[in-house]
């Protein structure tokens, strides 16, 4: 499997860039030809050991974390962990837009179920109505509709080592699937992250568990740089 070209997502990730740029502060969460799944589905580095980053639904934080259905249900937290990362993301009432979203690029989804030890930043849907209103529906749906710059987008959100909010933070910096980095600030408690083009990000929802990754949910969508 091929690792997406940095460069192919360049085009749109200046534009994306140039019109976050002008976004600032925080919100709780509200409610071309495709390209092949070998060049859509960015490859995984190896995990860090099977234990690191692990947590239960007794460590989950934040203050969209009550929009959880509880119990049993579809997307409560006791149903998603025994479940991969992408399969317990899908009845996540503050996920849905991501959901589509991954879903749009040939093979992703798989390729993320598949993996072990991963960490996830998820962003809410409020970040994603954030991004269309900031860069316009036109823009916005090409993005949708381009397995390969989506990808990209959807791959910088994604680091190949597992953590919990804490070993987040005492990391400081996470190095992404697409290249480039996401700086961590903050406490465990409230963590915050800010991606290559100085686009700050709150925790909203965070050391979701689930049988393959950590999951912490975001009021952003985070942009590498330039």
């Amino acid at each position: 499997m091929r690792k997406i070209p940095r460069l192919a997502a360049l085009g749109i990730m200046a534009a994306l860039t140039v019109a976050l740029g002008a976004c600032s502060g925080s919100e709780t969460p509200s409610g071309g030809a495709p390209a092949s799944a070998a060049a859509a589905a960015p490859p995984m580095s190896a995990p860090g050991p099977a234990d690191d980053g692990v947590t239960t639904a007794n460590d989950v934080f934040g203050p969209a974390c009550n929009m959880l259905p509880q119990g049993d249900a579809p997307g409560s937290l006791k149903n998603m962990g025994p479940q991969p990362v992408v399969n317990a993301a899908r009845a996540n009432p503050l996920l849905t837009t991501l959901v589509s979203a991954v879903g749009a690029v040939p093979g992703l989804a798989d390729t993320l179920n598949a993996q072990q030890g991963v960490t996830v930043y998820a962003p809410s849907n409020a970040a994603f109505d954030e991004l269309k209103a900031a860069i316009g529906d036109q823009a916005f749906t090409a993005l949708l509709n381009n397995p390969q710059q989506l990808g990209a987008l959807l791959s910088y959100h994604v680091v190949p080592k597992r953590y919990d909010a804490a070993g987040l933070v005492e990391a400081g910096r996470t190095t992404e699937l697409a290249g480039g980095d996401v700086t961590i600030g903050g406490t465990p408690a409230a963590p915050t992250l800010t991606s290559g083009n100085g686009t700050q990000a709150r925790v909203v929802c965070g050391n979701v568990p689930t049988s393959n990754a950590t999951v912490f949910v975001i009021d952003k969508v985070l942009m590498p740089a330039r």
